[in-house]
């Protein structure tokens, strides 16, 4: 794997620590601004939503430019979300914060994913996009921990100033590793709307909403759920998001790993797998260990989706990537958005902390029934004629341009 994917991984490190950390540090955020848990939970919505909107809008904007000149652009918009987010002076500085943060979210990934993909082998692209996610699961293994911890000790400002610190190595690494790969000749907008026209592009942001929504509906709540219901102490959610880290870290190895081999067969036991879990965890979550286990299960499972799906929006949109691959991204949020309000709503109609599990569970659900139908639709498809497939011109991979 090229060095360049490490410095991949280490920008989408700083993103995923700001993007998780949040779930240990709610109660401690709804003390101090003086609202409720289900309230706070609009700093998850409202970043998630910050992603939908930013990873279309500022993949267009960037059209224009390197790839690499706008990798540090976003990076740049994520440290100065962070500054405003450590500085807040309300809880809608905070969320304002968190949104400006957020718009370099689904770009980032987005584009990341483009550049990550076509610095190796077609066979190998699933392993290149796992590889810059691993900065992802491991900063909920590292950074989100160690965030958690310095909030609850000296208290969240100073994790999110941490967090913006993390955003400029980022920006460093981006500046020194990655080649400057030129804008691609020919990329236009309309081009690359023309990925949506087909189904399957859709099917597989759909399957993204709720596949990865459904794990958002449990984890945005981790902290009450675990204090309130499991009887853990506040101190312990650290190292249960270590342990929801090591899950997703375990669950994108697994997903890289099999997503060049058996793309669909896996989303079908990780979404199936997914919902299982997550309705048990309903019940488990009244005892410690199985409510630990239950933890480690829905970070596995549900990370093992991210490079399949990532993955299969590329496949199916070839020709026109960028845009496609960003606003998966932000499908990914969307289903964050989704479950984080869904969970709030059941928790403020007096259901209990564990209601978001059925939620998640539902979600999951859901996104295993669109993969069935995908795969039903694809086998149905009529295969090229021969003549047609004879006249087809033959791609070759392309090497990337070093500088």
């Amino acid at each position: 794997m090229p060095l360049a994917l490490l410095a991949l991984a280490v920008g989408a490190f700083g993103i995923g620590t700001t993007e998780f950390v949040i779930m240990g540090l709610l109660p401690g955020i709804a003390a101090d601004f003086g609202v409720s848990i289900p309230t706070a939970g609009l700093l998850v919505t409202g970043y998630a939503l910050g992603v939908v909107v930013g990873a279309p809008l500022l993949t267009v904007l960037g059209g224009r430019v390197s790839r690499k000149r706008m990798l540090m652009v976003l990076m740049s918009l994520f440290v100065a979300g962070n500054i405003l987010s450590a500085l807040a002076p309300s809880f809608g500085m905070m969320l304002t914060g968190r949104v400006i943060a957020s718009l370099a979210h689904g770009s980032f990934f987005g584009i990341g994913s483009v550049v990550a993909a076509g610095l190796v082998a077609p066979d190998r692209k699933a392993g290149a996009i796992a590889t810059m996610f691993t900065g992802l699961t491991v900063a909920n293994i590292v950074g989100v921990p160690l965030g958690t911890f310095i909030g609850q000790a000296v208290g969240w400002r100073t994790t999110f100033a941490v967090v913006a610190a993390l955003g400029v190595v980022g920006l460093l690494g981006i500046a020194r590793l990655v080649p400057a790969m030129p804008r691609p000749e020919g990329a236009r907008l309309s081009r690359e709307l023309t990925a949506f026209r087909n189904p399957q592009v859709l099917l597989a942001m759909a399957m993204t909403v709720l596949g990865f929504g459904g794990v958002f509906a449990a984890i945005t709540y981790i902290a009450p759920m675990m204090t309130e219901v499991a009887g853990y102490s506040e101190g312990a959610v650290t190292w249960l998001l270590v342990l929801f880290g090591t899950g997703m870290f375990l669950g994108n190895l697994i997903g890289g790993r099999y997503a060049d081999r058996a793309l669909m067969p896996l989303l079908y036991v990780t979404l199936g797998g997914l919902a299982v879990v997550l309705a048990l965890f309903t019940v488990a979550a009244h005892s410690k260990v199985l409510a630990a286990v239950a933890v480690l299960l829905v970070g596995a499972l549900g990370f093992a989706t991210v490079p399949p799906l990532q993955k299969r929006v590329l496949d199916q949109a070839h020709g026109a990537p960028t845009l496609a691959s960003a606003v998966n991204i932000g499908a990914f949020n969307l289903g964050n958005a989704l479950a984080a309000w869904l969970g709030g709503l059941v928790i403020a109609g007096g259901f209990g902390y564990t209601s978001p599990n059925w939620v998640g569970a539902a979600l999951a659900a859901a996104a295993l029934g669109l993969a069935f139908w995908s795969a039903a639709l694809e086998r149905r498809a009529p295969a090229p004629a021969p003549a047609e497939a004879a006249a087809a011109p033959v791609r070759t991979p392309v090497a990337p341009v070093q500088h």
